[in-house]
């Protein structure tokens, strides 16, 4: 059976695989492509999926640029229904013979569009919609074939369609959460204009992942770069479905776990069958990491170790494949793809060495999101425990302790972390949230105790809401909980005079500091 599939051209824009799972999500399957796809390669694809449309992108490029991405131009005219999205929105007009001109004030952030004709993708929708803009160009005018579907005060043409063609164009992202009834514009591309039917379903995910596993090791035995996470914890499970007792997980005990951890995931997977290893690195990171300031070399570091630490296990075990539970938005955020901008480097992703001594770095989950990865371990019946767990950075404390890291700040760290964590769960709200933790910031500031001054660390609390981690927003959090982790951290953590709480949302910001 073919799956009806809707194909999303990637233009280097960081929500590209966002589009690609709101349209999965909708029981539907998509599939990422190059964003300079021929007509004849959508035809030879048509042989293994149903084409039911496409989606153009957005992208950090402008139009103008001239080795900015851009697509064929046939494609518009292969009769499939199109979608662009920002700056594929800025490519189509640009194709048609539309104007794009720099944008006489930039949109970032929410916007409220005003929709002249609620039809086709904008079908069922209100007069006025919240969205989430994000660009420094314009579309201002479109050729007479085309009609304008919605506008915002700085942006004349905030979204347009062809009046017999099925080619829309959309200024702002309708896949992140930010746009009120962004959900609903998809489904209105996805079911109304492409057609499609409900054929996909997730349990499809872990049989091709399984097999991808076994297809990459074949006869050889591998190591899994087992952290506790939900994501090498997931990993674990489909590559010892895959290769059997083939496989090591190595648990590498960095110094910069959470406090409790080793001795977590030692409890944790000790009921698996596999071989498990747990490395005491603690001394030679810190070591590599004496005096290193920089968030990015820090990253680089840690990623290298890291590969170090497994090659010397693989030696003794005779591996030859490396394992990872690298997901998506970890290799969107290191800037992976030829035209996508890198924010930070993730340790397991352009944190990587460039000379490692394994045949191949298999990543099963790399094209999923965190929310996703949580229905595979249900589906996988892995613990509660590990379903719900938080996120926690490969890097562990050592990106959230700003500037050099010393055995001190390490304890500093873990200390007000464990009283963050037990104040969230004692309060009901860890469910809720997405993340929440410490920064211990390279900044001190007096403070008063007893009657005599102090002179310590200003340490923030994050706590943050998200779905799949590519946006994100502070959480409300009542300032009676706020209150006693202030309190707590003040009087049980004497090193720290002053807690604040960060309130940005991402974007601007990311969700860890670093």
């Amino acid at each position: 059976m073919k799956y009806d599939t809707v194909l999303v051209l990637d233009f280097g824009g960081q929500y590209c695989h966002l589009i690609a799972r709101r349209i999965r999500e909708n029981g539907v399957y998509s599939e990422i492509v190059a964003h300079d796809i021929k007509p004849e390669e959508i035809k030879t694809l048509g042989a293994k999926f149903n084409i039911k449309g496409l989606i153009l992108s957005g992208g950090p490029a402008s139009v103008y640029e001239p080795n900015a991405p851009r697509p064929d131009p046939q494609i518009l005219e292969q009769g499939l229904p199109t979608l662009g999205l920002c700056y594929g929105h800025q490519l189509i007009a640009q194709i048609i013979g539309g104007k794009v001109e720099p944008a006489s004030q930039r949109e970032y952030g929410i916007a409220y569009v005003t929709i002249d004709k609620p039809v086709d993708v904008l079908k069922d929708l209100n007069a006025k919609e919240k969205v989430w803009m994000s660009h420094g160009d314009t579309v201002s005018a479109i050729p007479s074939q085309y009609e304008v579907l919605a506008h915002t005060e700085n942006c004349p043409v905030a979204a347009f369609k062809h009046k017999d063609k099925p080619i829309h164009g959309l200024q702002w992202h309708p896949e992140v959460v930010h746009t009120k009834n962004g959900a609903q514009m998809l489904r209105n591309f996805i079911f109304a204009v492409c057609k499609c039917e409900v054929n996909w379903k997730m349990e499809d995910i872990i049989e091709k992942m399984v097999e991808e596993i076994r297809r990459e090791v074949g006869e050889g035995r591998a190591i899994i770069a087992l952290s506790g996470g939900i994501d090498s914890s997931v990993a674990t499970v489909l590559a010892a479905k895959a290769i059997d007792n083939r496989l090591t997980a190595v648990f590498v005990d960095h110094g910069f776990m959470r406090e409790g951890e080793p001795e977590f995931v030692k409890n944790v997977f000790q009921e698996f069958k596999m071989y498990l290893i747990i490395a005491q690195a603690q001394k030679r990171f810190l070591e590599k990491l004496k005096g290193v300031v920089d968030p990015e070399k820090k990253r680089k570091i840690i990623g290298e170790e890291f590969i170090r630490v497994f090659e010397e296990i693989s030696e003794k075990t005779g591996a030859e494949y490396l394992i990872q539970g690298t997901i998506y938005p970890d290799r969107i955020e290191s800037g992976f793809r030829k035209f996508s901008d890198k924010i930070k480097t993730h340790h397991n992703v352009a944190g990587l060495p460039s000379i490692i001594k394994f045949k191949r770095i298999v990543e099963p989950l790399r094209d999923l999101y965190k929310d996703e990865v949580r229905k595979v371990a249900k589906m996988l019946e892995l613990p509660k425990e590990i379903v719900f767990r938080q996120p926690f950075p490969g890097p562990g404390l050592a990106v959230r302790i700003i500037g050099e890291l010393t055995e001190e700040k390490v304890r500093i760290a873990k200390k007000a972390d464990k009283i963050v964590r037990e104040e969230i769960e004692k309060s009901g709200l860890e469910e809720n949230l997405w993340q929440y933790f410490v920064v211990l910031t390279d900044t001190k500031a007096t403070g008063v105790r007893g009657d005599a001054r102090a002179y310590g660390y200003v340490v923030a609390v994050r706590a943050a809401e998200s779905r799949e981690a590519m946006t994100a927003s502070f959480a409300k959090i009542s300032y009676t909980v706020l209150e006693r982790i202030s309190t707590r951290i003040t009087n049980e953590v004497p090193e720290v005079t002053r807690v604040v709480y960060d309130i940005t949302h991402k974007p601007p910001a990311t969700i860890e500091w670093e």
